[in-house]
């Protein structure tokens, strides 16, 4: 198996498209990997090594998937959301303690102020007018001497944060053997040959788009068209013109595609998908089965976290072997049930862990949290995921939530999943999030977020009454509130914790 990034790109036919984009000639593999030197001698140019850290601040698309592909062969990457503010900034350009940042040629916005205030190396990335898909040039002012060794398995390749929902966000070092590992897993669980053609929609600063789209198509000998973001308006031109096998994207932007997608069936019929892959979030069942009847195609629901360099389970590939509701099978790490409190494995319903070459080694300069999340069991180091879930009898594994969203009425737990599952039932309700309201008595008491269909007068009366007949009272949402547009984080998931604070229902701490 490959351990490293450039080892990845080694096998493949030079002629082979590799990354493509809106309007653009594609980049192939041999294109790529002269990129790849010209990158790696640039940096070593500049006084940077295998050990060292590039922040990257690009806009999705060529550039910033073949700058992560290109700099991980040479330095530590570390890609942060273009939409920071300065005070961010700040923050991540200091907590990862970055040496260079890269941006685009023309990019005088709140990255550079803070990198400038940091005494960080700028370095400019340019695009030719007629450059092929991806392809660019570095320009900084910094020189220095460098380690020009390649980076080791060992080596990091790939530094992200934590969301940082409830605390200070955690810092997660991903190896280049992690990164490897996991670009293979999720190519051998997608059956990915050089005849499959990615379409990209999700954000290049996360996980998800890093490993499962981009990295998993190159260790296939794949290719990738690299759309600017999540659009729905666009996405079916984008089809047209990609004519990909496939794309993966959150539960929320499958909602969105699916909204318009009766008004664009010529161009699913004449550009076929071999399947769709949704991860980050609970795909919710009739969401699956909706996306099956409209493509005609499987769709297939994978688990993953930046903590295993993403994918942990996947559903199988052939058809009719997805369940509605579960995250799949192992698909590369040892998965097993713990208890939520002690360092035991056990059977049943507990918390998930994982053990396997796509994890993480652990927190950066964070003690208490590594003593936390890992533990030895059954002469394995296992990581703690913080979802709540139970394998079936035949191996699906089925979560319940995340430990801290499971919402703890008066003592009775409730899963806002099993909650979303029951209302989306409702034919008026297009999207919901289900999450825990403070309470004075009970402690939490549960709440719902709703958008209805176009053209819907369901009130929230109607909606309680509809959960009132399907549920045991006490999992009732005691208030719904109907939205236009529920609140999503970066990559497009809604978030739970936090939501009642943000919707104003209580005042923030």
């Amino acid at each position: 198996m490959h351990t490293t990034m450039s080892a990845l790109l080694t096998d493949h036919a030079g002629d082979s498209p590799a990354i493509g984009a809106p309007g653009r000639p594609w980049m192939d593999y041999d294109g790529l990997r002269s990129l790849g030197s010209d990158v790696a001698s640039a940096l070593h140019g500049m006084g940077i090594g295998a050990s060292d850290r590039v922040a990257i601040v690009l806009p999705n698309g060529p550039e910033m998937a073949t700058a992560f592909v290109t700099i991980a062969q040479a330095a530590t990457t570390a890609p942060l959301n273009p939409a920071y503010r300065e005070e961010e900034y700040d923050f991540y350009l200091s907590d990862l303690q970055a040496k260079a940042l890269v941006v685009a040629a023309d990019d005088d916005g709140p990255a550079v102020a803070a990198a400038t205030k940091a005494g960080m190396a700028i370095i400019r990335l340019h695009v030719a007018d007629d450059a092929p898909a991806g392809h660019f040039t570095l320009q900084s002012d910094a020189t220095g001497t460098a380690d020009t060794a390649a980076p080791t398995a060992d080596n990091v390749a790939l530094i992200l944060h934590t969301s940082g929902t409830t605390s200070r966000p955690k810092i997660v070092p991903l190896l280049q053997s992690n990164v490897a590992a996991s670009a293979e897993h999720i190519r051998a669980s997608l059956e990915l040959t050089s005849s499959d053609r990615c379409l990209n929609v999700m954000p290049l600063f996360h996980i998800h788009g890093l490993i499962a789209a981009v990295t998993a198509s190159l260790a296939a000998g794949a290719s990738i068209w690299c759309a600017p973001g999540f659009n729905a308006l666009q996405f079916f031109p984008w089809m047209k013109e990609a004519q990909p096998t496939w794309y993966t994207a959150v539960p929320t932007m499958h909602q969105a595609i699916l909204s318009r997608a009766g008004r664009n069936t010529d161009i699913i019929e004449a550009n076929p998908l071999r399947f769709l892959r949704s991860s980050s979030a609970s795909l919710p069942a009739q969401v699956m089965v909706a996306l099956n009847e409209t493509f005609n195609a499987p769709v297939v629901e994978a688990y993953g976290m930046t903590e295993a360099a993403h994918q942990m389970a996947c559903n199988p590939l052939a058809s009719g072997t997805q369940k509605p509701g579960a995250v799949g099978i192992p698909a590369g790490p040892a998965m097993r049930i713990a208890h939520e409190t002690e360092n035991k494995l056990i059977d049943g319903t507990g918390e998930v862990v994982i053990s396997g070459p796509n994890v993480t080694p652990g927190y950066e300069g964070n003690p208490e949290a590594n003593a936390k999340n890992f533990f030895e069991a059954e002469g394995a180091r296992w990581f703690r995921t913080g979802d709540q879930g139970a394998f079936d009898d035949e191996g699906y594994l089925h979560l319940t939530g995340r430990l801290k969203e499971i919402i703890n009425r008066g003592g009775e737990k409730i899963s806002p999943l099993e909650v979303d599952g029951v209302l989306l039932d409702h034919p008026d309700i297009a999207q919901v999030v289900t999450f825990a309201l403070p309470h004075p008595k009970l402690g939490e008491e549960v709440a719902a977020a709703v958008v209805l269909t176009e053209g819907s007068a369901a009130t929230e009366k109607d909606i309680r009454a509809f959960a009132a007949e399907r549920m045991a009272d006490f999992k009732v949402p005691r208030k719904v509130i109907i939205m236009d547009e529920i609140p999503k984080g970066a990559t497009g998931k809604m978030q739970r914790i936090g939501l009642a604070e943000k919707l104003g229902l209580v005042e923030s701490a």
